[in-house]
């Protein structure tokens, strides 16, 4: 089977030859646009036969006002998805279309309203593999406390975003890309004084988001941190494939394989194991995951971006080797 085809059984629910695999991490600032971006990519790629491409994509949200009060929030408007930094991400689609030539799914990153909203607020000074405890996360404080005082204004700046994701969604797919990888994370948004607020605030801005990409074929719903509700999230509409942190944060696929819709996207600690294990200990895993899926077809993946200066080589090459000698 070619990659294409081995990852579409997979959504169609069928076996496969082999399960496919692929793993992804933030590139160096000089690798974010442009040549080095692609290169980059295709490095990744071809130095490990991934079976498809998670574009990264950090180039940014065309806004470049700060926010610091509920009134800046009124500076956000409406875009139409090909400003500057969106172009440089529209571009690197195209570059990579061009020189895979169709011969691997791409699916695009797009960072929901919600986690862009908090970038605006705390630009990061580096990505890197998430923290999962959510509480330390001060963005999002700020962002249900302004809920608390002026609700209306919140909602008006997640719906702006949501629009202007939605405009960049549509034209990522006209790039070339074969979906998006929308990453959310409902453990940002809830506390115990919020405990509805994905439901009323983010969820319609995240289907709205995965709406204008309903004509993608590959489209893969990221649940970044612990995932509060995976089981609500999986119903979002066109999604094929979902992606989280079974390892770190659970839930195990042995929990969700007889009831989760979408193809299952997982299998690998990205935190622990690749970073500090062994070889045989990825090899472990990836087997350990195809176990816990009882014959259910399966996409090998890492539950998040891994940290390139921890993860040494040979454990990406374990990964991938287990993938290319195992069956269901």
């Amino acid at each position: 089977m070619s990659p294409v085809e081995r990852v579409q059984a997979v959504l169609s629910g069928r076996q496969p030859d082999r399960p496919p695999f692929s793993f992804w991490h933030h590139f160096s600032p000089q690798q974010i646009h442009g040549p080095a971006a692609v290169r980059a990519h295709l490095d990744l790629l071809e130095e490990y036969q991934l079976d498809f491409l998670k574009v990264m994509n950090d180039n940014g949200y065309p806004h470049h006002e700060p926010i610091r009060s509920i009134d800046d929030l009124a500076s956000l408007k409406p875009l139409g998805g090909q400003e500057p930094e969106f172009a440089r991400q529209l571009d690197l689609i195209a570059s990579l279309r061009r020189q895979t030539r169709g011969q691997v799914l791409m699916s695009t990153t797009i960072f929901n309203a919600w986690a862009v909203l908090r970038q605006l607020i705390q630009p990061p000074q580096q990505h890197q593999p998430p923290n999962l405890d959510a509480s330390a996360d001060a963005p999002s404080r700020w962002i249900r406390q302004a809920w608390s005082t002026n609700p209306d204004a919140v909602e008006s700046a997640i719906r702006t975003i949501a629009s202007s994701l939605a405009n960049f969604a549509r034209r990522c797919l006209a790039a070339g890309a074969d979906g998006i990888y929308l990453s959310v994370r409902d453990d940002w948004v809830e506390s115990p004084e919020h405990p509805d607020l994905y439901r009323r605030l983010v969820r319609p801005a995240d289907e709205q988001i995965l709406t204008a990409a309903g004509e993608a074929r590959f489209n893969i719903l990221h649940v970044c941190g612990r995932p509060r509700d995976l089981r609500g999230l999986s119903r979002m509409p066109h999604i094929h494939a979902i992606s989280w942190a079974d390892r770190a944060a659970g839930p195990a696929i042995a929990q969700v394989r007889d009831w989760l819709g979408p193809a299952i996207c997982a299998g690998v600690d990205n935190l622990n194991t690749l970073a500090n294990g062994s070889p045989q200990d990825v090899r472990r895993e990836v087997h350990d995951a195809l176990a816990q899926a009882a014959g259910r077809p399966i996409i090998i993946a890492p539950g998040c971006t891994f940290d390139p200066r921890r993860v040494p080589p040979q454990n990406l090459r374990a990964l991938a080797e287990a993938c290319m000698s195992s069956s269901y």
